[in-house]
């Protein structure tokens, strides 16, 4: 029997014994797509040759292409582990022709490896082909030898020309063509009929391979032109064939998945293998590890939040069967063992996706045990009605962290129904409220009727800091003004400027707008609609009035500072993917004069040693003093280029590119500096997380680098000098005195010890007898928690039947210990009592029966407090 191994390399073995250049996979996150969520099938990574903008120096091609469809238009998602066949990860076979071969050769070369290669008995496959696509329906028929009783002519079946199951095409135009697809017969014991009929949708007759032929090029009006070099995309499931190949019905059922299954049982102690978590567990595993191994991290948001569900359900699913630690990430390595072979990638990266999974495992544990505890009362609510009330999933989701998306499913399994009208009405509700009670507010407007009869401004500040502009429009709380007076508060849009307004994480300009007699300061320059800038300031002196003239100045010192800064976080963006790994992305940022911040998608906080390397990186590529290149280009050419593009970003027709060597190259449309050499120096000043899954560095160039630095040495003087040493000396100097910070601190605690051991004796004479037992109330000031704990304790062994309870008072606050013993066991609970004195001096205390502590002021309350324990033990007995 093929393992799905062997079947892999057979398929890549045959097509390059005939001619055809093996090309690598291409990553899960399409490199020259930014508007596709993930890499869905073969097609996606040859788009560009199809469509005619990329010439490849190969003519034949063949390649298994990993996919992922579990976000967006392509969602299999909530399939995976009710069917034989759905998948979030899959390997797509593909053999392609780029104006070479065609439909003979295809069909031929087809039937070839399904059933000389591989075996395939004949008469278990079936054929489909478009219904005008006589010259495929004869290859079948005459050079094939296939029966005509098995090739099944598909016309337009989706209710429009050419929609058809068997004719594809990449868009409303462009390249289309037929198609010829092959099925395999599992035999008349499965439900199910042949393609075309009724009873298509059973399991007998399953699609095995498609072979495209894209000979059309489809017009506006519908017409279909001959391609001049037609082409073929073929595509074949790699799972659905090993099924085939390996005489099982299930894709779970595979040796692959097999492996995966037991490992997965074996983790979360399942003895029952054909469980629908564990077929679960053993596709997520695969979708997740391929994600990180190609740069996604979980995040809220794009391609990290699909990453982030597909975990939780497959936590989940783990916990459905009683696992309650960690689990998940411990599946990376049989999945290594599995796939490391065909994808080398997981074998180099194991370390990372075994740590990005683990922190996201530990992240949601307390979200999912919490979560399912409130869902199943939720659910019991349900009652007659089998649906969860919007308000109840959305608090599951807004207390609970519960994801919809992961309620949704639990539901499904349990026949329930989601109210998503309601859930989404209480969304809305809250952000309403949200929008109320922010502090946040009078964004500028401009007025629709204003931004229609405006030209856009014109920006002229990537090549000068001076301009002559007119004023088009003075905008003051909402309204159009034709006159600003002298003091008065503005927003100046003007036709030109050199004032850079603020957008991707670049703060506007500041400066002045001068003209005879006038002045008026610009405070910061924002965009307005899209396409003007805003000139936010005050009018100095001076009249001002709508079309007048003035010279345009930005504060040229703030502006390279700023600039400085900008391109500084493009050398930390690459340093980063180089150091930590090319999961690293961009989620935010801010370029100041004074320092940048820069935020990015990282699992676990940066070591010291990494922070080091990532400033070593930045500086050699200043130091460089590489060219800054600014480069204008089609979206299609810069992806060609190299530039990173980020998921869900809108970028227009043309792009700028900035390159700065061969070290880093982005799309930008802020202000940069020359050469990388210009940057002076770069230093960071501070590392650390904002949320789950994205850290933060904060870091300074030029000038601020260096006066970072000669603080830096100041401070280290100074120390040095209290110290009485030099700076080479410090770190020796620093560790005699910890030693001998220790010493003093062992010392302390015997003295304490003594002291308590002592003061027990004292208190142990002056204990009031209490009936059955005796009663301590006290206080040792100048006695830590442990000292008064082991103070109780020792009165407890000395008095036998007791009641103690001991205070120590410093700074302003105050530690209690109370302790019971004997015969006082049954009357009295310590947690009681030590809460009753915490009370009393505005704290809290809590504990065991035998033992407890608590906290408060010190005080004169203290005193009064433990006077009147006496009284309370009186009241508490009475009522026993």
């Amino acid at each position: 029997m093929k393992t799905t191994q062997e079947i892999r390399q057979d398929f890549l073995d045959f097509f390059r014994d005939r001619g055809h250049t093996v090309v690598p996979s291409a990553t899960l996150v399409p490199a020259s797509d930014p508007t596709l969520l993930f890499t869905n099938s073969g097609m996606v990574q040859f788009k560009n040759v199809f469509l005619g903008s990329e010439k490849p120096n190969y003519v034949r091609a063949v390649d298994v292409q990993r996919c992922l469809r579990a976000g967006g238009k392509h969602n299999d998602l909530d399939q995976v582990g009710y069917t034989a066949r759905h998948h979030t990860f899959f390997e797509m076979l593909g053999n392609w022709s780029f104006g070479d071969y065609f439909k003979r050769d295809a069909i031929l070369w087809a039937w070839e490896l399904l059933t000389g290669v591989w075996g395939l008995a004949p008469e278990r496959l079936l054929v489909t082909v478009y219904h005008t696509d006589d010259e495929a329906f004869g290859i079948w028929r005459d050079e094939v030898g296939v029966p005509v009783e098995r090739i099944v002519r598909i016309g337009d079946n989706k209710g429009a020309p050419y929609a058809s199951d068997n004719f594809w095409q990449m868009a409303d135009t462009g390249p289309c063509g037929p198609c010829t697809e092959i099925f395999y017969d599992h035999g008349a014991h499965v439900a199910g009929g042949p393609p075309g009929s009724p009873d298509e949708d059973g399991d007998r007759f399953i699609e095995i391979w498609n072979l495209v032929f894209m000979q059309f090029d489809r017009q506006p009006d519908g017409t279909l032109l001959p391609l001049p070099a037609p082409c073929v995309d073929t595509g074949m499931g790699l799972e659905r064939l090993a099924a085939v190949l390996q005489h099982v019905h299930s894709n779970y059922e595979i040796d692959l998945f097999q492996h995966l299954i037991k490992a997965a049982a074996a983790l979360t102690a399942t003895d029952d293998l054909a469980h629908g978590s564990l077929r679960v567990i053993a596709d997520h595993i695969r979708a997740c590890a391929f994600l990180v191994a190609d740069g996604v991290l979980p995040s809220n948001e794009g391609r990290g939040y699909v990453l982030r569900r597909i975990i939780r359900r497959a936590l989940r699913h783990g916990w459905m069967l009683g696992v309650r630690g960690a689990f998940f990430h411990r599946m990376v390595e049989p999945l290594v063992a599995e796939m490391g072979q065909a994808y080398p990638e997981l074998v180099t990266r194991r370390d990372t996706i075994e740590a990005a999974l683990g922190a996201e495992e530990a992240r949601f544990a307390e979200t999912l045990d919490a979560g399912m505890k409130v869902f199943e009362e939720v659910a019991a609510r349900a009652g007659d009605t089998r649906t969860l009330a919007g308000e109840e999933v959305f608090r599951l989701y807004d207390t609970y962290g519960f994801p919809v998306d992961l309620t949704a499913d639990i539901a499904r399994e349990r026949g329930l129904g989601v109210d998503m009208a309601g859930f989404e009405s209480a969304m809305q509700a809250q952000r309403e409220r949200a929008r109320a009670a922010s502090q946040f507010g009078g964004a500028i407007t401009l007025p629709s009727e204003l931004a229609s009869s405006l030209p856009p401004t014109r920006f002229e500040g990537y090549d000068s800091h001076v301009g002559q502009a007119r004023v088009l429009a003075i905008l003051s709380e909402g309204r159009a003004l034709d006159v600003l007076d002298s003091g008065d508060a503005a927003v100046l849009i003007l036709d030109a400027t050199p004032f850079y307004a603020e957008s991707g994480g670049q703060v506007g300009d500041h400066g002045v707008l001068l003209a005879d007699g006038v002045r008026f300061v610009v405070e910061d320059t924002q965009k307005l609609s899209g396409t003007f800038h805003g000139h936010v300031g005050r009018l100095e002196s001076g009249v001002l009035k709508v079309g007048d003239a003035v010279s345009a100045r930005i504060d040229l010192t703030r502006r390279q500072a700023v600039v400085l800064n900008h391109s500084a976080t493009h050398l930390l963006h690459a340093a980063l993917r180089k150091v930590l790994g090319t999961h690293v992305q961009q989620k935010g940022s801010l370029v100041a004069p004074e320092r940048l911040r820069f935020d990015f998608s990282h699992f676990q906080p940066i070591g010291h040693a990494e922070l080091l390397e990532i400033e070593r990186l930045v500086n050699a590529e200043i130091r460089r003093n590489a060219a800054a290149e600014i480069h204008h280009m089609a979206m299609q050419d810069a992806l060609d280029f190299g530039a990173m593009a980020l998921f869900g970003e809108k970028y227009g027709d043309e792009v700028r590119v900035l390159r700065m060597g061969e070290f880093s190259t982005e799309l930008c449309g802020g202000t940069h500096v020359g050469r990388t050499g210009d940057i002076g120096l770069f230093k960071i000043i501070s590392e650390g997380g904002i949320s789950a899954g994205v850290r933060r560095i904060e870091a300074v160039t030029g000038e601020n680098a260096l006066n970072h630095v000669a603080e830096e040495e100041r401070r280290l003087a100074e120390a040095a000098h209290l110290l009485g040493t030099t700076g080479d000396g410090m770190t020796e100097k620093l560790r005699q005195l910890f030693e001998r910070q220790k010493r003093l601190e062992k010392e302390l605690e015997a003295i304490k010890a003594k002291a308590a051991a002592g003061a027990a004796g004292e208190l142990a004479q002056g204990a009031v007898d209490f009936g059955d037992f005796r009663l301590v109330a006290a206080r040792l000031d100048g006695l830590d928690p442990k000292a008064l704990r082991e103070a109780v304790d020792r009165l407890k062994q000395q008095l036998g039947d007791a009641v103690v309870v001991l205070a120590s008072g410093e700074g302003g606050k105050a530690a209690l210990v109370a302790g019971v013993n004997g015969a006082a066991m049954g009357q009295v609970k310590a947690g009681e009592l030590v809460a009753h004195v915490a009370g009393q001096i505005g704290g809290k205390g809590g504990g065991r029966p035998d033992l407890a502590q608590g906290g408060g002021s010190d005080g004169p309350e203290l005193d009064r407090a433990l006077s009147q324990v006496a009284d309370w033990l009186s009241a508490r007995l009475a009522k026993a």
